[in-house]
């Protein structure tokens, strides 16, 4: 009696939407984070086809879980805005992000920081900027070929795919970065101050005008009010001009 066998089906390849890393290891660096993806969604908010993620697994090759990394922010041109657990290179067709941001924390160390450069330059990143806010540190570079070449200034450095424009300056957690309309990205806390600040000064404005229609009234009202009385004394008041 024959015999059939089944050939057994190769095992389903995982790609985990969590590398088991932090996001961030203290306040300053976590609040970059925050403030530069944050910045750039706001900078694309009307370009359905820019997808902006922060700490979210990259894989580049298809069967290979282990290849991998998580950068602080990207950004990726061509692809829609939506939720996604991981970016699967060959799931986003074959779309690499164009655009990383690096935070640094005093626990970086160099080997880690030189396996995420060579990552990002062998599989297709356009532009690495890489910030350090404890020194206030930035530097950048943009591919040339197969490789990713340093932008030897930084300072007013304009992003030729973000049109962000990058002014370090003295000392510590002292970047700016800017927008094309000339406004600085900024912090949750400060978007809310902002937000408290320009409410208060409508509300001043407001209660301007309204003293000034108070102030038109009781003029009017007391102009009629001397109409009268000159008019009781038989007396026409001159018309204003």
């Amino acid at each position: 009696m024959s015999k059939s066998f089944r050939t057994p089906s190769p095992p389903q390849v995982v790609y985990p939407d969590d590398d088991g890393q932090p996001m961030s290891e203290n306040t300053l660096q976590f609040e970059w984070i925050v403030t530069i993806k944050g910045g750039l969604e706001a900078r694309f908010r009307n370009r359905p086809d820019v997808f902006v993620a922060g700490d979210l697994l990259w894989y580049p090759v298809e069967g290979d879980p282990l290849i991998r990394f998580a950068p602080d922010t990207m950004v990726v041109f061509g692809r829609p805005k939506g939720y996604r657990g991981s970016y699967k290179q060959w799931e986003e067709g074959g779309i690499a992000p164009q655009v990383v941001f690096e935070v640094l924390s005093p626990g970086n160390r160099t080997p880690e920081m030189t396996r995420k450069f060579r990552f990002y330059e062998k599989y297709g990143v356009d532009e690495y900027y890489l910030y350090a806010p404890d020194s206030g540190d930035l530097a950048g570079w943009l591919r040339a070929n197969d490789a990713l070449v340093a932008i030897p200034d930084m300072s007013g450095f304009v992003s030729p795919l973000l049109q962000i424009r990058f002014e370090p300056g003295e000392g510590s957690d002292n970047l700016k970065i800017i927008d094309p309309q000339g406004v600085p990205f900024a912090t949750y806390l400060e978007l809310v101050e902002q937000r408290e600040a320009e409410r208060l000064r409508a509300e001043t404005e407001r209660l301007r005008a309204e003293t000034e229609r108070l102030r038109a009234d009781a003029e009017r009202s007391r102009a009629d009010r001397l109409a009268d009385q000159l008019r009781r004394l038989g007396i026409e008041p001159e018309q204003g001009g």
